[in-house]
This record gives C-alpha cells, structure tokens and sequence, in this order.
C-alpha cells in the first residue's frame, strides 16, 4: 500500500498575491538517481525526494537495506550497484533510461573515507577512496549527461563535505579531504561546459552529521564532544537539517543555481 507523503496535498497559493513559494520545490513527474541510499544520509535524502513526489532510482551496494527501504517510499525503486566498478554508473543511467525513459536529477551521494594519519595510509587505501569519491561521481555525471542534454535540462547534485574546503585538525584523512576538494572543482569545471545544455551542476557540503560513515566520532561521548567543541554552533548536524538543501539543490527552486558549493556546517567554514 502506498504512504502518503503529502505532495498531494492543496498548493499554499496565498490568497491576495497568488504566489505558492513552496511550488518550485516539488518533484512531480521528475527521475531521480541517488547513490548511496541505503543509510546514513543518503537513506534521509531518499525519503526527501520521495515526499517531493519524485520518481526516485535508489542505488547501493546492500541489497536488502534498500529494499526495506523502498517498501517504505511511495514511488521508489532499488538497484545494488557498487559505483567503484567499472561500467556500474553506466549500467545504472542506461536501466534507468530503459525503464523510465529521461532522467531529471542525479544525486551523487556514494562515498567512503579511511582516516588516519597520511604517513600511514597505504597508496592502495587513497586510491580506492579516489574511486569511490571522485571517479564515480564523474562517471555518473558523464553517463547522464547526453539524456539531460536532450531534454534541455537537468540537475546534478554532488554530495562533497565541509572537509572539501578545509581540513580537520581532529580526524587526518588526506584520500578523503583530497577527493572531495577535487570534487567541488569537478562541480565548477562541469557547470561551466553544461549549462549551454540547460544542465546545472552543485555541490552540498554537510559538516559532521550523525550517520554509519562518521560513528567512530558520534559514538563516543568524549570524542563528539571535542568536535562539538569545534563547531560555532557547538553541536554536531541534525539529518533533517539538511532537507531543505537537498530539496532545493534538486529542484527549480534552484533553477538559476549552479556551479556552486552550498555548505551546511554550523558555522565551521566560517
């Protein structure tokens, strides 16, 4: 049985202007790809999506957490695919394609990190957070391109980090903060060839969210607290805080947007 999301609900058109400011921010109708969905904040983005009335592709390696997942969506469906091997992001646009016919959003989300200190990261170890990090989200972008390019439109949305822009004093991770600093210049670098196409290229930066990947620091009191010590803010991201970003980022509301880093990280970049 279908959940309601309540994207059916009446537009919220005021009464004497006519302007409904929530309209652009909806989904309907729309394709969207999403790596990474099957936990931490990928599992949040993919509820988003599917309460902004979109036709959501999700994409990971755990099969059965994904279907779990879409059982509790609307308009979802899972595909297991390891974006680190060769040909998968490929494989992933093309099923889309073949089944749905266009594809409107892609949200590169998948990513992995390895901290530790430099001097003790083996070369196999950064290589393989490059993949996943860096090349994956290229040939993700790359794959859906020529679709967009045809239907004139398009958003891609990379999943970057605050560690993009600076490094972190309390967790050394050289492969990670490297991949993602490479990848917002990919976002400029990809907005500029293709916005002639109608296609427009962001990045999302989070700080420190609670989610699978940033455990070791969530979990333990006295660790968290030292980062929370850190942050302006002095507490550490909630996942829903970050809902309106992805919402925007996907959709028209941001349809004059791109090739920009929007970064939610209570205050750390500052």
């Amino acid at each position: 049985m279908e959940q309601t999301s309540g994207v059916d609900q009446p537009a919220a058109v005021h009464p004497l202007t006519g302007i409904d400011p929530l309209a652009s921010f909806k989904l309907r109708d729309k394709v969207v790809v999403l790596t990474g969905a099957s936990s931490g904040l990928g599992e949040r983005f993919a509820r988003v999506i599917d309460a902004l009335g979109a036709t959501s592709v999700l994409a990971a390696r755990r099969r059965d957490r994904l279907d779990t997942l879409v059982s509790e969506l609307s308009r979802a469906e899972a595909v297991a695919c390891d974006v680190g091997e060769d040909g998968a992001n490929e494989a992933l646009i093309q099923g889309v394609l073949d089944r749905h016919g266009r594809v409107d959003v892609v949200i590169a989300n998948a990513g992995i990190t390895n901290p530790m200190p430099a001097a003790k990261e083996e070369v196999s170890d950064y290589r393989k957070v490059m993949e996943i990090d860096l090349v994956a989200p290229f040939a993700l972008a790359k794959a859906a391109q020529p679709a967009m390019r045809s239907q004139k439109a398009g958003s891609i949305v990379m999943v970057a980090s605050v560690a993009g822009l600076r490094s972190m004093s309390l967790l050394p991770q050289a492969s990670y903060v490297a991949a993602k600093s490479g990848l917002i210049g990919l976002t400029r670098e990809l907005a500029l060839q293709w916005a002639r196409h109608g296609i427009r290229v962001n990045a999302l930066c989070p700080g420190m969210f609670p989610s699978e990947m940033t455990s070791d620091v969530t979990d333990h009191s006295s660790i968290k607290e030292m980062f929370e010590g850190a942050i302006p803010l002095r507490r550490l991201g909630r996942s829903d805080e970050l809902d309106g970003a992805i919402a925007f980022l996907a959709s028209d509301a941001s349809s004059y947007m791109t090739g920009q880093t929007l970064v939610m990280d209570g205050g750390v970049s500052c």
